[in-house]
């Protein structure tokens, strides 16, 4: 912890000025570094703090935040996200008695600063968010932590257990831990989270559906016929090459097929076009208002909160950071839209979902562009339909509805002065 922490008082000037650069580029806002050094909206009294990385963390979070409003009226909660888009993402809920800011960084004089503005009742983090200096501050505090769908790769328990001076008083603060899966609550047990602080396990985006925008999806639909569009979803670099190798193969052979391509950092995007260029392909872009057609049978979405209108338009999706070594995206969203699921073999991000994906017929294991033109190939309207079936019975959690009553029960209980009293 104590090089940790001489680590991160080295770089905070580094991360400053990165910050400050961003601000006079116009890539962030008035008030958004304030925010990032621990300005955070100052409350009127103790509040929930609940924190999600980004879009998909505080997207699965949504229905149990509204939840708990629902059960306490008066409960005050501060939402954090590390992303302007989340962060906006969250305003535009306008839940009653909701706040959002973007999160402090995790040094010790910006989270001193950050915590007697906000005054957290309780910090519930939402999957792996897990600061060494943020959860050592609210341990100092006394403020409870819990954590909601957390989730830990073999590979990433290992790196904790090669640093236990973080690794320990990280799980000393946890209060109440509530995994994913049984192999994320096994990690966390062998970094020595007591079997009394382990509460059920939840995947808040098992049976997610995400809002599609109406209105957008009316105006897109008649230009994909949705049996042969494929989106190839959150992809990465070395996922784009083989994916347009075979969709090339794919539109010659039937150019009423399209694809759409959504990289997972937009800021990859002239990459990417370059890509599509090189195979030869026309595309438009999302982000020029552009649109497909017969000459451009590409679509690049290179916005950001567009992916539950592309898993919409798409019968069939690739899920992306899985023929690379980045442990898979999940395969939920594309589930809860019926969209049939291809993905590569490195899923260890969602071990469980997958396993049981490929045990009820509900996925296809792709490995290279060869494979990947006889997996879409194979898959006719009605069989995109069976397998999304499948998908979807595989997907659905039997005990979620008792796990999230359980885990509201322990949030509220950990936080009463957050909830004001009914008038």
């Amino acid at each position: 912890m104590p090089i940790y922490r001489l680590l991160v008082s080295l770089l905070a000037p580094l991360m400053v000025l990165r910050l400050f650069w961003r601000r006079l580029r116009g890539r962030e806002p008035a008030g958004a570094l304030a925010e990032r050094l621990g300005r955070a909206p100052r409350a009127d009294g103790p509040a929930l703090w609940l924190h999600g990385a980004s879009n998909g963390e505080l997207t699965s979070a949504r229905a149990l935040l509204a939840s708990l409003i629902a059960e306490a009226p008066g409960l005050r909660v501060l939402v954090t996200a590390n992303t302007l888009t989340a962060r906006k993402m969250v305003e535009g809920w306008a839940l009653p008695g909701v706040t959002a800011a973007l999160a402090p960084l995790d040094h010790r004089l910006v989270l001193r600063r950050f915590l007697a503005r906000a005054r957290p009742a309780a910090l519930v983090v939402m999957e792996n968010e897990f600061w060494p200096n943020r959860l050592a501050a609210c341990a100092q505090a006394g403020i409870p932590v819990l954590v909601i769908g957390a989730r830990m790769s073999a590979r990433s328990a290992r790196r904790w257990t090669r640093l236990p001076s973080l690794a320990r008083p990280l799980v000393q603060a946890i209060h109440l831990l509530s995994a994913q899966d049984a192999a994320s609550e096994a990690h966390f047990r062998q970094l020595g989270l007591p079997a009394d602080r382990i509460g059920p396990a939840l995947n808040l985006k098992a049976g997610l559906a995400p809002d599609v925008p109406a209105a957008e999806l009316r105006r897109l639909a008649p230009l994909f016929d949705r049996s042969r569009t494929l989106l190839a979803a959150s992809t990465h670099a070395g996922e784009e090459a083989p994916v347009l190798e075979a969709f090339a193969q794919l539109w010659r052979a039937d150019p009423a097929r399209r694809l759409i391509l959504a990289p997972r950092h937009p800021r990859r995007s002239d990459e990417v076009a370059a890509l599509i260029a090189a195979a030869g392909l026309g595309f438009a872009r999302r982000s020029r208002a552009e649109l497909p057609g017969p000459q451009a049978p590409v679509l690049l979405g290179d916005t950001m909160g567009d992916m539950p209108l592309w898993y919409a338009l798409a019968g069939v999706t690739f899920v992306g950071g899985s023929l690379v070594d980045k442990g898979g995206h999940t395969p939920f969203e594309p589930a809860a839209q019926a969209s049939a699921i291809l993905h590569g073999p490195h899923t260890g991000n969602a071990a469980e979902a997958y396993a049981a994906l490929q045990a009820a017929g509900g996925a296809l294991l792709v490995t290279d562009a060869a494979s990947l033109v006889a997996a879409v190939a194979s898959l006719d309207a009605d069989r995109q339909a069976q397998q999304a079936a499948a998908a979807r019975h595989a997907l659905t959690p039997a005990v979620a509805d008792a796990a999230q009553r359980q885990l509201r029960t322990a949030i509220l209980a950990a936080c009463p002065a957050a909830v004001l009293p009914a008038p």
